[in-house]
């Protein structure tokens, strides 16, 4: 289910994997080809990661068990199991989208999230490994798409977001066809420019290649939404351009700190007296929590 090694390094190279992580793939590749339980367990995964592919299920029971099946790799191979898997599974996610007219380049963007994952794993764990490998699944199932600078994923409306959109003049109803827009890390910065262009290739994206699937509105959950941003940051800077494009609804009483830490220090484990100071979101993030405090996701909606 792998290719050889002699073409292993070019797919990996096309999945944006990072270069110190090639050469372990592919000298490691004899460990699942030889070993029969390693590779049945390759087969089981690649099976249950492309069954009923393209179908928007929602399943996050699936996507927490397909994590734990990865997890029962042998030890030799590290965290590098899961990126035999989602390799092995590339012919059915490319037929997939070749199937529905996705561009090449549109293609490759996408699963290039393997390696922008990778690069997270070592810049975390200063190792090797794919980090949240379930995450990676939207992915390969043909259910998220890098659009720009934006991601788009084929979702549907919950029953918490329905009486929302239905409060502000939309008849929705719970599962019916709904985006949720996620902000990629290494990505560049978030312009306003940038955004513009993402949302304009996605309302063409998704009328052309899914055209059964009626998108009106886009979701996006995260700590980038937090109105508490305001007070730190300036009324021009990128992070508030984008507020400002949702309507916020469904705030969250829990505090989520670690998210902001994670995504703009990239370990959330890092005391908080320690967090660098070295840019204007640095500075927001790192003085909130030092001040006493705390940040929360929230859960914002625009129309599509």
């Amino acid at each position: 289910m792998l290719p050889d090694v002699d073409d292993l390094p070019e797919v990996l190279l096309d999945l944006a994997v990072p270069h110190e992580d090639v050469n372990v793939l592919v000298g490691r590749r004899a460990l699942v080809t030889r070993d029969a339980g390693a590779g049945r367990l390759l087969e089981e995964c690649v099976e249950e990661l492309v069954r009923d592919v393209g179908v928007v299920t929602g399943d996050a029971e699936g996507a927490r068990r397909f994590g734990e099946r990865l997890a029962e790799a042998p030890e030799a191979l590290g965290g590098y199991f899961a990126a035999y898997v989602f390799v092995a599974a590339l012919p059915w996610t490319r037929a997939y989208h070749e199937e529905r007219g996705v561009p090449a380049e549109v293609t490759r963007h996408t699963l290039a999230d393997l390696g922008r994952n990778m690069a997270s794993h070592r810049r975390r764990y200063g190792s090797g490994g794919v980090r949240a490998p379930q995450w990676l699944v939207h992915h390969f199932r043909g259910e998220l798409y890098q659009l720009g600078r934006l991601q788009f994923q084929r979702t549907t409306v919950g029953e918490r977001t329905a009486p929302v959109l239905r409060a502000a003049g939309m008849d929705a109803v719970p599962g019916e066809p709904c985006l949720a827009l996620h902000v990629p890390d290494f990505r560049g910065p978030l312009t306003p420019a940038a955004c513009d262009r993402s949302l304009a290739l996605a309302q063409r994206f998704f009328r052309r290649h899914f055209p059964e699937e009626p998108y009106r509105a886009a979701t996006c959950h995260s700590w980038l939404l937090d109105p508490q941003l305001k007070d730190h940051l300036d009324a021009d800077s990128n992070i508030l351009r984008f507020q400002e494009r949702f309507r916020v609804a469904l705030p969250d009483t829990e505090p989520a700190d670690e998210e902001p830490v994670r995504f703009v220090f990239g370990n959330p484990s890092l005391p908080v007296d320690d967090l660098p100071r070295r840019t204007s979101v640095e500075r927001a993030v790192g003085d909130h929590l030092r001040a006493g405090g705390h940040w929360y996701v929230r859960h914002g909606w625009l129309p599509f």
